[in-house]
């Protein structure tokens, strides 16, 4: 096994590196949420994988299909609509799932605290590697399971780690942030809801 093997997690704020317009969404959605909850807003994240393996590494991340040119080389494993599938004729309206070996992880130095070392076992790497061509394509920005939770990418992301068999009590986003929709992922997985809220 190589020095730093394993599977890394990284806490991306929501909207880094962008034009502003995710990032006041997400503001925007928080606030509401917050209300509703009776709680103060925190802040969002959106979540990403490494896998470092002693061949390479892969970026396993969900994104909408961009830039234009054939889905193989971007890793693309799964895609999946956004909103409606009426409308995922559309790029706008598709996101795709990732597994890119030495692929780009977008804005990965804004990552809070770094990437995350959250196993360094190389089977259960190698496992989640596997699962990426499984993850359910459900349709973003929906709550299909009726949990007060929508599936994005953050859901994906928490199917993959949970399916992996990863061990999921000591994931946490960092203080005063949560990641919406990663119940989400946690229920499709099969495993109970835990808000990852510090």
């Amino acid at each position: 096994m190589s020095a730093g093997t394993g599977i890394y997690l990284y806490w991306i704020p929501l909207g880094a590196g962008g034009s502003g317009f995710v990032r006041f969404n997400g503001r925007a959605y928080e606030r509401i949420e917050a209300w509703m909850e009776r709680r103060p807003p925190l802040d969002l994240f959106h979540t990403a994988l490494e896998v470092r393996l002693p061949e390479g590494r892969y970026v396993v991340e969900t994104m909408w299909p961009s830039p234009d040119g054939e889905p193989q080389t971007r890793g693309v494993t799964v895609s999946g609509p956004v909103f409606s599938s009426l409308l995922s004729f559309t790029r706008l309206f598709r996101y795709e799932v990732r597994c890119w070996r030495d692929g780009m992880l977008p804005d990965a130095s804004e990552a809070v605290g770094g990437p995350r070392l959250v196993t360094s076992d190389e089977v259960r790497a190698r496992y989640l590697l596997s699962l990426t061509i499984l993850v359910p394509p459900r349709t973003w920005g929906r709550d299909e399971l009726g949990l007060g939770d929508m599936w994005n990418s953050n859901s994906v992301i928490a199917w993959l780690l949970a399916r992996s068999g990863t061990p999921m009590d000591m994931v946490a986003a960092p203080d005063g942030g949560r990641a919406p929709g990663w119940d989400a992922g946690l229920a499709t997985a099969g495993q109970r809801r835990s808000d990852v809220i510090s």
